[in-house]
């Protein structure tokens, strides 16, 4: 493998944030997307396999000097491959991790791309895409409970009367909310009990 700095462009004292904005520039670049029915989209792909791979390998370099210091925070992992998405995540900057994610080619999306991308996109206000991203890394890793537990949080939050122990109208507190169809259908026959007490039907049927 080539020198990563000389990969990105850059000294080896480089700082951090200089090592991540020399990768983000070479991504908006080369990014596959860019060359769809080109062709040199072979080409940009193989690039920008040789820009990851000298992202990380940098980026690893540092972590293991400084012993993970300067990584940590909720949804870091120092032995994840997307650790600075992560650690972007964690600090608030948002579009700064959607940029790193998007630079990610289609074959090296993973589960954990999918999980990333659903937090992303759920910060951002994108329901509907963390939800499929959400979907994906679940069903591309079953077994993570870190994407089981942030999907099932998402399906709650978008359908909170899915457990009847938080449905107000089934648990009798209704403050005034919309009414279900079972309410509306017990209100007419209710009614119609009370028509025919006075003499009236209200339901023919019934």
């Amino acid at each position: 493998m080539r020198d990563p700095y000389a990969v990105l462009g850059i000294e080896k004292n480089a700082t951090d944030e200089q090592v991540k904005e020399a990768y983000r520039e070479l991504a908006r670049k080369y990014h596959p997307d860019r060359y769809a029915d080109n062709p040199l989209s072979d080409l940009a792909k193989e690039k920008m396999q040789e820009i990851n791979e000298a992202y990380d390998s940098i980026m690893n370099s540092r972590r293991r000097r400084h012993g993970d210091k300067n990584y940590s925070g909720n949804y870091n992992n120092s032995s994840s491959k997307f650790a600075d998405i992560r650690s972007y995540i964690t600090s608030g900057r948002i579009e700064e991790a959607q940029e790193l994610l998007d630079g990610i080619p289609m074959e090296n999306r993973d589960a954990e791309w999918y999980f990333l991308n659903g937090t992303v996109s759920y910060r951002r206000g994108h329901i509907d895409r963390a939800y499929t991203s959400y979907a994906t890394a679940t069903r591309m890793d079953p077994s993570n409970p870190e994407y089981r537990e942030a999907f099932a949080r998402l399906q709650r939050s978008r359908n909170p009367y899915a457990n009847p122990h938080s449905n107000p109208y089934r648990s009798g507190s209704n403050m005034g909310g919309e009414c279900s169809g079972c309410d509306v259908c017990q209100t007419l026959i209710c009614a119609d009990c009370c028509c025919e007490c006075m003499g009236g039907d209200l339901i023919r049927c019934c």
